[in-house]
């Protein structure tokens, strides 16, 4: 994939199309009016229709991305010790984001308060829920002391990627009145099993990784994202395979999760769109042994395959491909941004492209010092999804805060609900942080990754071949 400044036109091209039909906000471009692959209105209408696409392929009854045992995790709490050795301190040189003027609730004497975090803390899905853990935690030692909070806590739940789990877990965690609001979930599915229960208890969640449509659109007032959604995810993903690998016949797979199915639809609708030949469309449970998988791509030949999955489930995929003599360029979405994909698939995961919700380090004007802590902190680097748990966990204390100047003490869960609307933008180290009406990140970024390297250890080397700003797709 050497043909990067051609793509990075092509995107900005897409950006533009579809700021065209207020589906999209470009950065400044003048390109023509005609993009490969389609016209701008071609493009806009995909966008349109993938909206509709990717909310009725998902539902909250899919298929959870991970088989594990369906049982409550138990609440392990981590209390803010900020001002001892090895913590960071907040308002302190080495604080990840830069001082602003932040709410101070120091005379309301706040005790406490909790912040709840759901994510996979266990199973194949484990890197990305503790990397996310680490982002929201970094925040609340460094921020909650800056803002006059007294010891307020992150109460963390491992949901296992599991939607029973999940479920289960938004139970005890509703029934803890203390917790004011909730970081999470890493999957869309998940989250979408444990929304109804945070809808019905007011408790606000602010996901750094949930990118399916329906999460904010049938929970808007309670969700809230950091990143993109697979209705412009799936679309990029799409308009790569047509304009930047010239695919002429794709085979598409996902894993039967609300997240994965949402948006293979949407790329293989819009690869039928610019008429590409869809040869397969099926869904899968394995997690290992993919013989049956296998069969029927060897014999269509495609010189695409896109999954919609997980890492932990691409990355052995990718490895009996390649053991098959499949030559085909394989293409996924936001799940396959971890080390553990060339972890688990070792140098076969090398020219395997993604895209991503989250761009390297580079693109956030606050990573290099928030890098800095988390490496300090946690003795790992930082990524995905960590930069954006930093952020939802300081919109959580934002909302809090504010809610409990209103109230002069402590806030009830109305109150911190109510607030977190008026939480439309602020400083992240993810850049600035702008909500819509609904809770989507507006605009938000898409970046297209090519991985470089079968070393874990230079997951942070793969090259991005451009970017889309996009504004959530039009109603």
């Amino acid at each position: 994939m050497k043909r990067i400044a051609s793509f990075v036109m092509l995107l900005v091209l897409l950006a533009s199309a579809l700021a065209a039909c207020g589906a999209a906000t470009p950065a400044t471009s003048t390109a023509p009016s005609t993009a490969a692959g389609g016209t701008q209105a071609s493009v806009a209408a995909s966008v349109a229709a993938a909206t509709t696409a990717a909310s009725a392929a998902a539902s909250p009854s899919a298929a959870a991305t991970t088989e594990t045992m369906a049982t409550a995790t138990t609440d392990t709490t981590a209390t803010t010790t900020a001002g001892t050795d090895g913590t960071a301190v907040a308002g302190t040189d080495g604080t990840a984001v830069a001082e602003e003027n932040l709410p101070d609730v120091s005379a309301l004497n706040l005790s406490g308060i909790r912040i709840g975090y759901q994510g996979p803390l266990s199973g194949p899905q484990a890197q990305f829920g503790t990397t996310g853990l680490n982002g929201a935690q970094l925040a609340v030692e460094q921020l909650g002391e800056q803002m006059g909070f007294q010891g307020v806590e992150i109460a963390q739940f491992d949901d296992q990627a599991t939607e029973t789990v999940g479920a289960s877990n938004a139970n005890t965690i509703a029934a803890d009145q203390n917790i004011m609001c909730v970081v999470g979930h890493i999957n869309s599915g998940v989250a979408l099993a444990a929304l109804p229960t945070y809808r019905d208890a007011n408790l606000v969640m602010i996901s750094p990784a949930n990118t399916n449509p329906r999460v904010t659109e049938e929970f808007d007032g309670t969700a809230y994202r950091l990143v993109g959604r697979d209705d412009v995810q799936g679309v990029v993903a799409a308009d790569f395979a047509v304009n930047e690998l010239q695919a002429k016949n794709a085979y598409v797979l996902h894993d039967q999760t609300a997240y994965g199915e949402g948006l293979a639809t949407v790329f293989r609708d819009t690869l039928e769109e610019r008429g590409v030949t869809v040869a397969g469309f099926a869904g899968t449970q394995e997690q290992s042994v993919f013989d049956a998988v296998l069969t029927p791509i060897q014999a269509a030949n495609p010189d695409v395959i896109f999954f919609g999955g997980i890492y932990s489930t691409v990355g052995p995929f990718i490895q009996q491909l390649r053991e098959r003599g499949i030559e085909a360029t394989v293409l996924g979405g936001d799940g396959l941004d971890s080390p553990d994909l060339t972890r688990l698939a070792g140098e076969t995961a090398v020219g395997t492209n993604y895209v991503s919700v989250s761009g390297p380090a580079s693109a956030y004007p606050q990573a290099a010092q928030f890098s800095e802590d988390y490496q300090s902190q946690f003795n790992a680097p930082a990524g995905y999804p960590a930069f954006q748990a930093y952020d939802a966990a300081k919109a959580c204390l934002l909302a809090i805060a504010n809610a409990a100047t209103e109230a002069n003490g402590k806030p009830t869960r109305e109150q911190v609900e109510a607030a977190m609307e008026d939480v439309d933008t602020f400083q992240g180290v993810t850049g600035t942080v702008t909500f819509d009406e609904e809770g989507d990140r507006s605009p938000a970024t898409y970046y297209v990754f090519e991985v470089v390297s079968g070393d874990p250890e230079n997951w942070g080397q793969n090259t991005v071949a451009g970017t889309v700003e996009a504004e959530p797709p039009a109603e």
